[in-house]
């Protein structure tokens, strides 16, 4: 296997568009493997410009060939029914880089009326009381949608401003919150954590902070969704979702390991950049990941907002089958935070994402050594 992806580096290291010629250059085994999980189609799509229109083309995008003629690649995930559309010629679009000193900047200005800046004084508590961290404290959330809901306040006003200690401690004070939630109410059992950085990710404050909850009966329903999915998978082909899907990105070079946690460049991503993040359990080996995904995304890929979200088993037992279910983190690019234009519209909602960026790049600045060491050899 390792002997057919280095063969395969070449045409890997080019894009999403040659994804169809890398899969065709695939063994049996592993093409059958990447095909009950992934549908891969490629289209073109042609259109005609008006003479006048050719030299603002030309300036936009750098090539008229490209824009006359367009290769679409459409990923689907079989199993989730998740999808993405990628076109190269979206990806070439300018996109103006929104300096941190502006994020900086703003977050100053809005100090006057920011209420997490004083958490003690100025943010309700929840009923068993706080988690003080090293870095955070606790809040509840004053608008809660769920009955457990609560906050991880920042020290530090820049959500972007963090390393590896504060993303452990934030982490970490959000999974004693959760304790103690379960604790005060042994019927809440499911725990989602998230991470909406700035206001371009959904984030109504500037000032640095995460959310956590705490639901009893069931989990969210897109988790319990891909609970039953991957159950699904299991009773059909009698493997861990999980395992086979880090097979299929690891073969095309899109994911990495390290300490058993898995890393992938996810192929049909909700939006731009996604990074997905499957660990066996809620751990140091986990938020070391967290880390890195997240600093990759900032430093690497010049993300300023962005999405993360974090989805494990119960705490609790549960009447429902969580057998093989890992501890899973998403992460996504939300886009320039002075961006004029929504970066999720109808397709997104009621059809499918689509994607500018491309996920094999992502992959090499993810992974950056690691991942292009492993096909120079």
């Amino acid at each position: 296997m390792v002997q057919e992806q280095r063969a395969t580096a070449q045409i890997v290291c080019t894009g999403i568009a040659e994804l169809p010629d890398i899969l065709a250059s695939l063994s049996g085994e592993n093409r059958d493997l990447f095909d009950r999980i992934f549908d891969v189609n490629a289209v073109t799509g042609y259109l005609d410009p008006p003479p006048d229109m050719l030299p603002w083309i030309s300036q936009q995008f750098g090539t008229v060939d490209g824009v006359v003629e367009q290769k679409i690649t459409r990923v689907t995930n079989r199993i989730t029914f998740e999808g993405a559309l990628y076109n190269r010629l979206r990806a070439s679009r300018p996109i103006e880089m929104y300096e941190k000193l502006s994020i900086q900047a703003s977050i100053i200005d809005s100090s006057r009326t920011d209420a997490l800046s004083d958490p003690l004084r100025m943010t309700p508590e929840d009923q068993f009381g706080r988690v003080k961290g090293k870095y955070c404290v606790t809040a509840s959330n004053i608008a809660k949608y769920d009955g457990f809901h609560g906050l991880v306040i920042f020290d530090n006003p820049n959500p972007l401003n963090f390393d590896r200690e504060q993303v452990h401690d934030y982490m970490d004070t959000a999974w004693q919150w959760a304790q103690r939630a379960h604790r005060y109410d042994s019927d809440a059992r499911y725990y989602f954590f998230m991470w909406n950085c700035l206001r371009r990710a959904g984030a109504s404050l500037l000032h640095g902070h995460c959310q956590m909850t705490l639901s009893r009966k069931s989990h969210y329903a897109r988790i319990e969704s891909l609970r039953q999915a991957a159950l699904r998978y299991r009773e059909k082909f009698g493997t861990s979702y999980f395992d086979d899907l880090f097979r299929a990105h690891d073969m095309l070079g899109l994911a990495l390991e390290k300490d058993g946690v898995r890393t992938l460049a996810y192929l049909t991503p909700v939006k731009e950049k996604e990074v997905m993040v499957i660990a066996p359990e809620h751990d140091d080996r986990l938020k070391d990941a967290v880390y890195e995904m997240l600093s990759a995304l900032r430093d690497a890929m010049n993300v300023t907002s962005f999405n993360l979200a974090m989805a494990m088993p119960p705490l609790a037992p549960a009447p429902e089958d969580w057998h093989g279910f890992p501890v899973i983190a998403r992460a996504v690019d939300r886009g320039q935070p002075k961006s004029a234009s929504c970066d999720i519209g109808t397709m997104e909602l009621y059809a499918a994402s689509v994607i500018s960026s491309d996920p094999f790049q992502v992959a090499r600045l993810l992974m950056g050594k690691e991942w292009r060491g492993l096909f120079q050899e």
